[in-house]
């Protein structure tokens, strides 16, 4: 089956690509907003904020560098408060003081009860997890509840828009690194993905590297399971050492999680542990070069 187009609405609220975003899809009951932590008191007079639904809060690490996201819900309260109101709060507490944007999605019809943003909370942290492009801050797993199959329906459908939406507004929490051919669908979007391979002797350690990549729309994908050279070379940049020594290799070389490359040679040089040239030290299975590959 042929991929279809979607057409997403956004619109820049403050006029600036790096201010508010108001996102909708034709014919979806949901609304997504993409909220600056800056904005945010800007947006107290919304009255859909005032509505329960889900919400993300992005950041990055000041340690570690790596991207952190905290999944939540907010219910509607007595005092007529809801998403918006939720938000403030985590503005307010000094242990969430990593995030610098968030994402809510409610809905257009106010149609949201305790059991779908309980349900919806549940999958998202699921889904994030599962693709671990992101360290999720949430400290226990949310409950799904109990719904019906015919809401468990309409809910997914949701889920799959937001997931849309989500990726357009810049963040891939939803998305693996390796997309699997589950449909045909994903077997339409990975033919276009080239299977790439290095292997080298390293006088060093005397021990021979032997990796695998993808080469996708996102960049170079460093599969686990490739054998990685454990010692360091003088030439190897400062990004790639600090990398080397945060992935979960063990003690036998073998690189246990897909890392993602957006250039081939730095890809390279965490496999061999040293500068190298990417285009020339990646070849296909009949020995064809990256460089070669692509000047053809």
């Amino acid at each position: 089956m042929a991929l279809r187009g979607k057409n997403i609405n956004l619109f820049l609220m403050d006029g600036t690509a790096s201010g508010r975003i108001k996102c909708t899809i034709a014919n979806w009951i949901g609304i997504s907003y993409k909220i600056p932590r800056t904005e945010v008191d800007r947006c107290k007079d919304r009255e859909d904020l005032k509505q329960s639904g889900v919400y993300f809060l992005f950041g990055i690490s000041e340690e570690t560098g790596d991207n952190l996201a905290y999944i939540g819900q907010a219910r509607v309260r007595k005092n007529g408060e809801g998403l918006l109101y939720r938000i403030n709060e985590h503005k307010r507490n000094s242990e969430k003081d990593y995030w610098t944007e968030a994402i809510v999605f409610t809905t257009l019809n106010n149609s949201f009860g305790p059991t779908e943003i309980s349900y919806l909370e549940n999958k998202f942290c699921q889904l994030a997890s599962q693709t671990n492009r992101y360290q999720i801050k949430n400290g226990n797993e949310p409950s799904m509840g109990n719904i019906t199959e015919e809401k468990e329906s309409e809910l997914e459908e949701f889920i799959d828009y937001a997931k849309i939406i989500m990726g357009t507004l810049g963040h891939k929490i939803f998305e693996p690194i390796l997309k699997q051919k589950n449909t045909s669908e994903d077997t339409n979007l990975n033919e276009r993905d080239i299977t790439l391979y290095l292997k080298r002797k390293i006088r060093k350690s005397d021990s021979i590297v032997e990796a695998t990549c993808k080469q996708t729309r996102e960049g170079f994908i460093l599969l686990k399971g490739s054998y990685i050279e454990t010692i360091d070379s003088d030439s190897i940049p400062n990004a790639i050492k600090e990398l080397r020594n945060k992935a979960k290799i063990d003690d036998k070389g073998i690189l246990q999680e897909d890392l993602i490359f957006k250039s081939p040679s730095y890809a390279a040089a965490f496999v061999i542990g040293g500068h190298v040239n990417g285009l020339t030290a990646w070849k296909t299975a009949n020995g064809v070069t990256l460089k070669e590959l692509e000047n053809s």
